[in-house]
C-alpha cells in the first residue's frame, strides 16, 4: 500500500521549444490555463489555497530574482501564500514534491504547483558563463558536458558501454518524440546521424545532448480524500523522494552511478510500498545519452553494468517491457529546468488515464516514475512514483 495522501486532478504545459515569441509570464500562464480546463469536474481557481514553483535561473532571461508571486502574480492569485523552488535539474520536480506535502500535511486542501524556464533568450556564453561560478578552483570551467562525459568515459571503461549504446537512446527517444505535441524536436534520427553529428565533449557527440529550451508546465494536487470532487479517474502520488550526493567531483567516491539518485528513489520507493518491478513506465532524466543508461542501473531497472543490454534488446522502448521517456524524452523535449519535472509527471499522469494518444502504452503494472538528477557536479536528484491504484 502506498503513501497515496495527494492526488493529482489536472495538469496543463506549452509545447517546448525556442520560444522567443512568448515572455515568461505568458508561457506560465498559458500552462496554467491549460492545467484548469483539465480537471474533469470542472475547477475554480479560488479554490487554490498555495502554491509552489519553480524557475532555476531566471536572471537568464533578465528577470533578476524571482519569487513565489512570479507565479501567484501572473494568474489572478496573488493574494495566497506561493514560494519559489531552486534546486538545479531537479528544480521542476521538487517543486512538485514540496507541494505534496503541504497537503500531506494537511494543511491544504488544493495547491498549485508550476513552473517555467526561459533557456534561450541568452545567448550561449551567457549559459556557459555557469563555469565560471562556484569555487575559483574545483569547479572552474564546471558545466553540463564537462560533469557529464566524464561518467560516460568511466562506465564505458569498467561495464563495456559504447557509443553506439549511447546513440540507441537518442534514436529511441526521437522516435518516441515524433508522436509527442509538446516536442522541441519532432524528426527521427538515425545511429549513424548520433555517430556523424560532432563531438560537443568526448565521448558524447551533439545529438548525444539535449537542447537549451524554453517552457512551462503546471499540475494541480488535493487531498486524495476529496479527488472524487475533481476527478473522473484518480492518479495519486504513492511516493516521492529526494537525495543528495557530495558538491565537489574530487569528493565523489563514484563515476559509474548517480549516488543521489540512488537514494532518492530508495525513498520513492519506501513510500509508496514497492520496488523497481512494479514500474510499468518511466520519464527520466536523459540530460545527456549516458545518463539514461546509467538511470535504469540506479532506479533498479536492471543490475549494475547491464543497462546495455536493456537498450540492445528493446526492453525500454515504446513498445517494450518497460517504456521510458515516451515523451522523448529531455533529448527530444527539451530541458527548461523549472518546468522539466512537472512535464515529465503531466506525462505520466496522461499515460496512467489512458489519455496520451497516439503514444499511449499499456501500463503493464500501474505505477508510472518520474526522475531527474543535476545540479552542481551532479549533486541531487528527486523521484516521484504516481499511480491510479487507489490502494
Amino acid at each position: 500500500m502506498g503513501w497515496n495522501k495527494v492526488a493529482v486532478i489536472g495538469v496543463g504545459m506549452i509545447p517546448f521549444g525556442e520560444l522567443f515569441d512568448k515572455s515568461w509570464e505568458e508561457m506560465i500562464e498559458e500552462a496554467f490555463l491549460n492545467c484548469i480546463k483539465s480537471v474533469d469536474k470542472g475547477f475554480n481557481p479560488k479554490e487554490i489555497q498555495a502554491a509552489w514553483v519553480g524557475v532555476a535561473r531566471p536572471h537568464l532571461h533578465g528577470q533578476g530574482a524571482q519569487g513565489g508571486v512570479s507565479l501567484v502574480g501572473n494568474i489572478g492569485l496573488a493574494g495566497i501564500p506561493c514560494t519559489r523552488v531552486e534546486n538545479g535539474c531537479p528544480t521542476g520536480s521538487d517543486a512538485f514534491r514540496n507541494a505534496c506535502f503541504g497537503v500531506a500535511s494537511g494543511v491544504y486542501d488544493v495547491v498549485l504547483v508550476g513552473g517555467y524556464e526561459k533557456m534561450r533568450d541568452a545567448p550561449t556564453s551567457e549559459m556557459l558563463g555557469i563555469g565560471l561560478e562556484g569555487h575559483p578552483l574545483l569547479t572552474l570551467s564546471e558545466t553540463a558536458m564537462t560533469m557529464f562525459a566524464p561518467q560516460a568515459t568511466r562506465h564505458m571503461f569498467e561495464y563495456g558501454t559504447t557509443k553506439e549504446h549511447m546513440a540507441m537512446v537518442a534514436v529511441k527517444n526521437r522516435k518516441n518524440g515524433v508522436l509527442d505535441p509538446y516536442a522541441q524536436f519532432r524528426q527521427e534520427i538515425t545511429l549513424e546521424d548520433v555517430m556523424r553529428s560532432p563531438v560537443v565533449c568526448e565521448p558524447l557527440n551533439l545529438l548525444d545532448c539535449c537542447p537549451q529550451t524554453d517552457g512551462a508546465a503546471c499540475a494541480l494536487l488535493c487531498k486524495a480524500e476529496i479527488v472524487d470532487k475533481y476527478s473522473k479517474k484518480p492518479v495519486y502520488v504513492a511516493g516521492v523522494g529526494c537525495g543528495t550526493d557530495y558538491y565537489y567531483a574530487h569528493e565523489k567516491t563514484t563515476f559509474t552511478s548517480f549516488p543521489a539518485t540512488v537514494r532518492s528513489a530508495k525513498e520513492a520507493y519506501r513510500l509508496a510500498g514497492i520496488g523497481p518491478q512494479d514500474i510499468g513506465i518511466a520519464e527520466v532524466h536523459d540530460c545527456f545519452t549516458i545518463t539514461e543508461l546509467i538511470d535504469y542501473e540506479d532506479l533498479g531497472f536492471c543490475e549494475k553494468g547491464q543497462a546495455k543490454e536493456l537498450i540492445e534488446k528493446g526492453v525500454t522502448e515504446r513498445t517494450g517491457r518497460l517504456p521510458v521517456n515516451v515523451s522523448g524524452g529531455l533529448l527530444c523535449k527539451g530541458h527548461p529546468l523549472g518546468a522539466t519535472g512537472i512535464a515529465q509527471i503531466a506525462e505520466l499522469y496522461w499515460h496512467l488515464r489512458e489519455e496520451a494518444g497516439e503514444r499511449q502504452v499499456e501500463i503493464r503494472k500501474g505505477y508510472g516514475l518520474q526522475h531527474n538528477v543535476g545540479g552542481r557536479s551532479i549533486s541531487n536528484s528527486v523521484v516521484t512514483i504516481l499511480t491510479r491504484n487507489k490502494d
